[in-house]
């Protein structure tokens, strides 16, 4: 236990730091559910400390009194206290394994629940800054550092007081000068033990990094897309080069570890027969000169074993606890990373949309890097803040769609159609103006009312690693299979769902992998018509549908649309000229809005961009 606090402790992040108390406290609320367990645990600890004292000192007597006597039926009676003491410790020792992982595992529930909570509420900034493998660490590596700071180290800490001024209270009252002796040993132990313990940190340091850029790796090229990457340019060889250096440099790490690691228990083995080698000489001259008797002699050099690794955790106790603290301020960086779209306190629960959207002089600048993000969750360098903000994406934007219409926004790449889009289910928050539906700013009603009334349908949709019913049923987990028939039926891909090997059934690999990219979109359409959302954003949603695919969709749109408001990016035309209405945007500004008809006949921008799609509509064919 010793050596493994001394090479997971870093100093780095300890030295000349002092403990938080509000740290502490806090802490201490998240352990208030477990209070009745945390006494059971250290009143075991206290209670397995002083029965460990009872074998030796049942030795002492049986040496000085009950063999001289002859008196068998006490000898007996001190054998079956000894067995008895160790059983009753035995039974400690389970009630204290029973209650820590019971504080532990608990903790790790509430720490990784709350975690996630908080953390899949965050504003989608947070996941575009944010690196996954960092995030996936918080939930695991910290929060179980986290939980070992309660358990473990309150624990070790807790036990070795006891142990040690139990044992010292013992060996005094049996001989104080030989105690003293003892003690004063221990130095010849602790100089070797920290520089072994420094060495192992350096090599421990060195050992997480090395793994963690290893699974890094993996995690990259295992993936789908990191795999078909790695084939299309054919960098095998040089991949297997690179995880063959760092895993070298794992195994050197944990060779020299392991060596260190074996000199150290060896020191303190031998210090501890040196210890007992003291005891002895000193004690047996003590026994000589009629001092003490000779059970107590056995007694102390029984003793004096159970001293030494306690002195020797309680110098580097603080070390200990402040390193453990660690990892309860890296969870409680997460979960106070502000949020900033969140439920007003009076927000209202949208019931029966009807659709009417409105965006009523929207100026919107994408948050920085301070706002909604967690720094050490980043990779690379920290976004400097520009002077005078982030850049402003759109203009005072007003757009009036009225329920049941269908509006198409059209521009050059970068107007600003997508963000248009995504502040519709307030994925963001506008910076000046509103967004409004039914007559409601988006930011007064229920994120889970207002989300539950927009359908999405992105230009690359997002399918779980699951069967295709799974992620069907995502957007309605109640749904039957007649009515994800009916679904898939009217997004034109249940032939295709019918014919995959297990129907339904079918697992869609990672992303959806198994799936062809435009089958894929059409299953993102199945997806929202199950959810039956009263507005709908479709966000070049048939950009990958060959040319009778897409036919056959716009068909099952128009018919599933109906009564819907629908707000369309899209590069087709027969999307933009069905629309009723076209809004056109250009560097964040609306610069024409109005019928096909009437932006064609009025030129511009938007008659621009018609002759170029129709070009291109004319070379594909």
């Amino acid at each position: 236990m010793t050596m493994m606090r001394m090479i997971h402790q870093d100093p780095s992040q300890t030295e000349g730091a002092s403990l938080d108390w509000a740290l502490v406290r806090r802490v201490g609320s998240w352990t208030a559910p477990y209070k009745a367990q945390l006494f059971g645990f250290l009143v075991a600890i206290v209670a397995g400390s002083l029965l460990a004292l009872v074998p030796p000192l049942v030795f002492r007597s049986i040496i000085d009194n009950t063999l001289p006597d002859g008196n068998s039926s006490l000898l007996a009676a001190q054998a079956g206290l000894v067995v008895a003491a160790a059983t009753v410790a035995m039974a400690m020792s389970l009630l204290e394994r029973m209650w820590s992982s019971r504080i532990g595992e608990g903790l790790i529930y509430d720490l990784r629940v709350a975690l996630f909570d908080h953390v899949q509420r965050m504003p989608l900034q947070f996941f575009t800054r944010s690196q996954t493998g960092a995030l996936v660490s918080r939930l695991n590596n910290d929060v179980i550092g986290a939980q070992r700071a309660v358990t473990g180290t309150l624990g070790t800490v807790a036990s070795n007081v006891v142990t040690l001024i139990t044992t010292v209270i013992a060996m005094v009252a049996l001989d104080w000068r030989v105690t003293i002796v003892s003690v004063l040993l221990l130095p010849v132990f602790l100089v070797p033990a920290k520089r072994v313990g420094r060495k192992l940190q350096s090599y421990t340091r060195r050992g997480m990094q090395l793994n963690a850029d290893m699974n890094a790796q993996m995690t990259e090229r295992f993936g789908v897309a990191g795999a078909m990457l790695v084939k299309l340019f054919g960098r095998h060889d040089e991949e297997t080069d690179t995880f063959a250096g760092r895993a070298a440099g794992v195994r050197d790490v944990g060779i020299r570890s392991a060596v260190y690691t074996r000199v150290f228990m060896a020191s303190l083995a031998l210090v501890g027969s040196v210890g007992v080698a003291a005891v002895y000489y000193l004690g047996g001259r003590s026994v000589i000169s009629g001092a003490i008797t000779a059970g107590s002699l056995v007694a102390l050099a029984t003793l004096v074993t159970r001293i030494y690794e306690p002195l020797t955790s309680l110098t580097n106790a603080r070390v200990d606890v402040m390193s453990a603290f660690v990892s309860f301020e890296r969870v409680f960086e997460v979960l106070d990373a502000p949020n900033p779209i969140t439920d007003r306190d009076s927000a209202l629960t949208l019931e029966h949309p009807e659709g009417h959207v409105r965006l009523e002089g929207v100026t919107f600048s994408y948050p920085s890097g301070a706002e909604g993000s967690v720094a050490s969750l980043e990779t690379g360098p920290v976004e400097r803040a520009l002077p005078g903000g982030p850049p402003t994406v759109l203009h005072d934007v007003s757009i009036d769609i009225p329920a049941g219409a269908t509006v198409a926004l059209v521009g050059p790449s970068g107007a600003g159609k997508s963000t248009v889009a995504s502040l519709i289910p307030r994925l963001y928050d506008v910076s000046a103006g509103r967004v409004t539906l039914d007559g409601h700013d988006v930011r007064d009603l229920t994120l889970e009312s207002l989300r539950g009334s927009v359908g999405v349908v992105a230009q690359d949709p997002h399918l779980f690693h699951a069967t295709v019913a799974d992620n069907l049923r995502y957007a309605r987990p109640d749904a039957t299979d007649r009515q994800i028939d009916e679904a898939c039926a009217a997004a034109r891909i249940l032939d295709v769902v019918n014919a995959l090997p297990d129907g339904l059934d079918t697992m869609v690999g990672e992303r959806g992998y198994r799936l062809s990219g435009g089958e894929k979109q059409r299953l993102a359409i199945a997806r929202m018509l199950l959810k039956d959302p009263a507005v709908v954003v479709l966000d070049e949603a048939t950009s990958s549908l060959d040319a009778e695919n897409e036919q056959a969709i716009q068909q099952a749109l128009a018919e599933a649309l109906e009564g819907r408001t629908a707000v369309v990016i899209a590069h087709r035309l027969s999307t933009i000229t069905g629309a009723d209405s076209i809004v056109v945007l250009d560097s964040g500004h609306v610069v024409q809005q109005g019928t096909h008809t009437e932006l064609l006949a009025a030129g511009g921008l938007y008659s621009e961009l018609y002759r170029t799609l129709v070009n291109a509509e004319h070379a594909e064919e």
